[in-house]
């Protein structure tokens, strides 16, 4: 009997705000939400954004003025509605209209004398160029004359073509929660996803622990560019050209493996599984596999599946810039036939299937918790969906490595198929939809919506949903499937389909006669099957199947029987409970994250390790040794 992954949690962190209890997604949808969630929403973002903070069980603002709940959209609103989603890129990252960069300069005396000027010896190049001529003066100073040409570089800015980006809600700043000692963003965000995505599940995480052997615990997580911030990778590359020194931290933070290390070691305490596997745009459906694969095989019975990405620095926005894959400022004055001088409107700077001229960046980090069927149950927690199954396929031979391929078309057709096998052709006609790749750029709108074509044509959907996160949180790179996971949780919860709204039409070279491409929010019925697909660069393709909460109930109820899912619901009252305080602690701010630097360090000499087992301090279970021959008849 096959173990089902079961989604028991999901946490993080991206432009539309926090993924916990769907802020993120209803944020996205806000003007679609009844009276309760809106109020709640916009708590949530105020306290996330520092805007409102809880003191004294009272809630202030800056000044230290009371504010009630339901004032807060009236006297916050604009400035939250502003300081989240796609936007101009905010100088917390760096200044679009005046970027730093390095002007190279050619200097030749402009008569006949020779350049002369005066410095310290100690800031002379070595070796000193042969046109040198160095005189010593007092103070150790030098006199230097160049009779040749000199070449140097010095401190300019240019304006930026690539102005927005889907950055964290202004004034989240998760290195002020916990003591992030200097490290790069990606892993402040990680921490905090981490942390959310466990609190989320209304369990406590000791208590998961001791349920299960340790080895039978699972991280797997990546980031694809690594933390390129100045703390990270970004900051090691170009320390010495700009006269500084590297730190003993920059080459190891900014690994993309690190947001694995930093949940191990900082936040689970984890001795089981650790796995880290990059594909591109698909990282987090790469991992999302690996986690699925082994619950499957029992292997693993908890898997903490992130992804994490903060990248929005003028290195890597020039690299995308520079392959013509975002969209700048030129193209959004064309699509809007704006002029020069004016401003485009960031908010619209990703059309998925719209006319488009490239996508958009985005930061954020995204983790979900799965389970085994059995566990689950057993510990009573919430069920937010189950993924059957994650398929990955290459594109094959091509002459360009960004170039689309046939392997979309591999993954998109097996998850359908799997659908169907699972719950029949009316459940995929009628109550399925996709989470698109939907990257915006103009190739991909037309390449992508021909595998949807297809595979629609060959099931018989009529009028098959897509909906598009990257027009409103952008490109995530790592975690961009995880942000499409998100938006199908709440698409489960609150049966409101996201439409694109970035745009006012659907592209004529879009092939659509099967899709339902709207370009407004709208209620839908109950749905049972989310696609989440991504179209990744060189030929990173992935493809997860999820099925909602209200069709896994059923099949665990198939499979367990009345006495054990009746049991189930007890215990489930008290992880709604904790999961009930925890968010509303969540939207006062309240996050306290988990960061156990040091905290429950394992002390090697207490543990014992027998021929059968082994157990490890702080943990209940022993790691039991496998005696099965695996090859037995091949001895």
């Amino acid at each position: 009997m096959t173990a089902l992954p079961v989604i028991i949690g999901m946490g993080g962190i991206n432009a539309a705000g926090r993924t916990s209890f769907h802020q993120g997604y209803r944020r996205i949808v806000l003007n679609n939400l009844d009276t309760q969630a809106r109020q709640e929403t916009f708590l949530g973002l105020a306290t996330l954004m520092n805007l409102v903070s809880l003191v004294n069980g009272q809630l202030q603002d800056l000044q230290g003025n009371t504010v009630e709940q339901s004032d807060i959209e009236a006297r916050f609103g604009e400035q939250i509605i502003a300081g989240t989603l796609i936007r101009k890129i905010e100088k917390e990252h760096f200044d679009v209209d005046a970027t730093p960069w390095q002007q190279k300069m050619t200097l030749t005396a402009s008569d006949e004398s020779a350049i002369v000027f005066e410095t310290r010896r100690r800031d002379l190049p070595s070796p000193v160029p042969a046109s040198w001529q160095v005189e010593e003066l007092e103070n150790k100073k030098v006199k230097v004359t160049i009779a040749a040409q000199f070449d140097i570089k010095h401190d300019s800015t240019r304006d930026n073509p690539i102005k927005s980006a889907g950055q964290l809600p202004t004034g989240f700043d998760p290195s002020l929660m916990y003591n992030s000692r200097y490290q790069p963003r990606g892993l402040q965000a990680t921490i905090f996803a981490a942390t959310d995505a466990i609190k989320s599940t209304g369990l406590d995480w000791q208590h998961i622990m001791n349920s299960v052997e340790p080895d039978k615990i699972g991280t797997y997580s990546a980031s694809v560019i690594g933390q390129m911030d100045d703390k990270g990778l970004g900051g090691l590359v170009k320390a010495r050209q700009q006269g500084d020194r590297v730190s003993t931290k920059q080459l190891a933070l900014g690994l993309n493996t690190m947001s694995t290390d930093f949940i191990n070691a900082y936040v689970t305490g984890n001795v089981g599984t650790t796995f880290s596997t990059s594909g591109a745009c698909a990282t987090f459906l790469y991992n999302l596999r690996a986690a699925v694969n082994d619950i499957q095989a029992g292997r693993t019975r908890v898997a903490i599946v992130a992804s994490v990405e903060c990248a929005i620095t003028p290195e890597v926005v020039e690299g995308f810039g520079n392959m013509s894959a975002l969209a700048n400022i030129e193209g959004l004055r064309r699509l809007d036939n704006l002029s020069n001088d004016d401003e485009p409107d960031y908010r619209k700077s990703s059309r998925p299937f719209g006319e488009n001229c490239g996508f958009t960046l985005g930061e954020g980090a995204q983790v979900a918790i799965l389970m085994d069927d059995a566990l689950a149950l057993e510990l009573g927690a919430d069920i937010l969906g189950c993924v059957p199954d994650v398929f990955v396929n290459a594109d094959g031979v091509k002459k360009s490595i960004t170039s689309p391929g046939p392997g979309n078309y591999i993954t998109m057709a097996k998850s359908a198929a799997l659908a169907t096998s699972l719950l029949g052709k009316e459940a995929l006609q009628q109550r399925s939809f996709i989470l698109a790749h939907g990257s915006s750029t103009p190739q991909n709108r037309v390449t992508e919506s021909l595998i949807y074509h297809k595979v629609a044509q060959t099931f018989a959907i009529d009028n098959w949903k897509v909906a598009a996160p990257k027009a409103y949180v952008g490109h995530t790179i790592a975690p961009a499937s995880g942000d499409q996971l998100a938006m199908a949780l709440g698409v489960f919860a609150h049966n409101i389909m996201p439409g694109i709204t970035t745009i006012d039409k659907v592209a004529k070279d879009v092939h659509n006669q099967y899709l339902d491409i709207r370009t407004e929010h709208y209620q839908c019925e109950d749905m049972d099957i989310a696609f989440i697909n991504s179209k990744g660069f060189g030929g990173n393709n992935a493809t997860a199947t999820v099925l909602s909460p209200m069709v896994t109930m059923k099949m665990l109820a198939k499979r367990h029987g009345s006495a054990v899912m009746d049991a189930y619901a007890l215990s489930n009252q008290t992880v709604t409970a904790a999961q009930t305080n925890y968010q509303q602690q969540a939207d006062l701010g309240q996050y306290e994250l988990i960061y156990r630097f040091g905290d429950g360090m394992i002390d090697e000499d207490e543990i014992v390790i027998s021929d059968t087992d082994m157990h490890i301090p702080g943990f209940d279970k022993a790691i039991a040794f496998s005696k099965t021959n695996p090859y037995q008849d091949m001895f």
